[in-house]
């Protein structure tokens, strides 16, 4: 398994509501983009406000294995995501990591 992790800073005047719409595209990778297990998405709610740095977006995608990341990142539908949101974005950082399952 290998997990690719993503943390987005908007620029400060993007509404709420383009960044839910930005949630719901990742949402839309699942079962168009192979090699994905599992996919989350979602607004920071944290209540660590001294810890966000201005982070309020977290997307988390797991995959089979690290080549499927490598061929998500070059996938249509996730470089059509990053031209949609670049203006919109200010800061970005990403992990990944490969793991094993515990069970």
């Amino acid at each position: 398994m290998f997990e690719h992790i993503v943390l987005l800073k908007f620029n400060p005047d993007v509404s709420t509501a383009k960044k839910e719409e930005a949630v719901m595209q990742v949402y839309d990778f699942k079962g168009n983009i192979p090699g994905i297990t599992e996919i989350t998405a979602g607004m920071n709610v944290t209540e660590e406000k001294e810890h966000m740095q201005g982070y309020t977006l977290g997307i988390r995608v797991s995959f089979e294995n690290q080549q499927a990341c490598q061929d998500y990142i070059q996938h249509p539908l996730h470089q059509e995501f990053l031209q949609a949101i670049g203006p919109y974005v200010e800061g970005i950082i990403v992990m990944d990591y490969p793991w094993k399952d515990q069970d």
